[in-house]
């Protein structure tokens, strides 16, 4: 459900200003930027600005180690925060400590401790890695293979949703795990290894669309064709559209995001005490060129692969 808010609950003798916090990422991450756009779209309409701030720093540290932008200190310029990026519960613990309202992005935080001063919002990318793979399924594929790095949140949302619908199928999830924060480098060295092995596949989900691409960089390295051979997915649809073969993915609606984030800070920024709410934002699987059907009982790419060195 939508959040709203009444304007006239807000005070007018006070500055108009939000912080857009961007956690450990570039400034011109596609996912992102499209975030904080719909947040200035929305501020724009009712009449506040947005300051944006970069911030850095390591994800392991506790509360008492993290120093908030100095900015944030000035309560009579900045009226709350927007958490975006890749943030850990440290951060948002230390919020609350200060004081400080906030609204954060919920698929990116390790480990988010509970709330009473903020509020968070999701894309619902767990019920949307299910559709992909129930897709996937319909379209013959039993051979399918999960391709992140599980140690990221986002990453792990997906793959949740993938193995949810795998074992409803009753179909044994696989997962090609590489521990790294490239993503094109964490699905091209997952896909060379899976292939490498010499692992029945049918088709590949990767955990976001630019994993997607590494996928493509590695199938193509060894000779094989999408989706001939093997079928691709992606997740967010940042560059799906721009790959080849066009890349099935799930569409996410990062400028949804920011209009929520804003409408759910400008409600608490009304009405302090309100109760910490947690909103969901749908996805949509958009079907496109690299995804086929395969005939009942096909055999799965390994024989192609016993040939082909990592």
């Amino acid at each position: 459900m939508a959040a709203k808010f009444d304007p006239s609950l807000l005070q007018r003798n006070k500055a108009k200003t939000l912080a857009f916090l961007l956690s450990n990422r570039i400034m011109l991450h596609p996912f992102h930027s499209r975030i904080l756009s719909g947040a200035e779209a929305c501020c724009a309409v009712h009449g506040w600005d947005v300051v944006f701030l970069s911030y850095n720093y390591p994800l392991n540290v506790q509360r008492d180690q993290l120093h908030l932008p100095k900015i944030l200190d000035r309560r009579d310029l900045i009226r709350a925060v927007i958490v975006a990026g890749t943030n850990s519960g440290s951060l948002i613990e230390l919020l609350e400590h200060e004081g400080v309202p906030y609204v954060a992005l919920g698929n990116n935080i390790f480990d988010p401790p509970p709330l009473s001063k903020g509020d968070l919002v999701f894309s619902d990318e767990t019920r949307g890695s299910s559709d992909m793979t129930r897709y996937l399924i319909s379209l013959g594929h039993r051979n399918i293979c999960f391709v992140g790095n599980s140690r990221l949140p986002w990453f792990a949302r997906c793959l949740a949703g993938y193995v949810q619908a795998m074992e409803e199928a009753g179909l044994s999830p696989r997962n090609s795990n590489v521990d790294s924060e490239d993503d094109a480098q964490v699905g091209y060295i997952a896909t060379k290894s899976l292939i490498a092995r010499h692992e029945p596949v049918t088709a590949i989900f990767a955990g976001n669309d630019a994993t997607a691409h590494g996928v493509y960089k590695a199938l193509r390295d060894c000779g094989l064709s999408i989706p001939d051979d093997i079928s691709v997915a992606g997740c967010d649809d940042t560059v799906g559209e721009w790959l080849y073969p066009s890349l099935t993915t799930i569409r996410e609606f990062p400028e949804q995001l920011g209009k929520q984030m804003i409408e759910l800070i400008l409600n608490r920024i009304a009405m302090p005490g309100c109760e910490s709410k947690q909103i969901t934002v749908p996805t949509e699987l958009v079907k496109r060129e690299s995804c086929k059907p395969i005939a009942v009982g096909a055999e799965p790419i390994r024989k192609k692969a016993i040939h082909i060195t990592s």
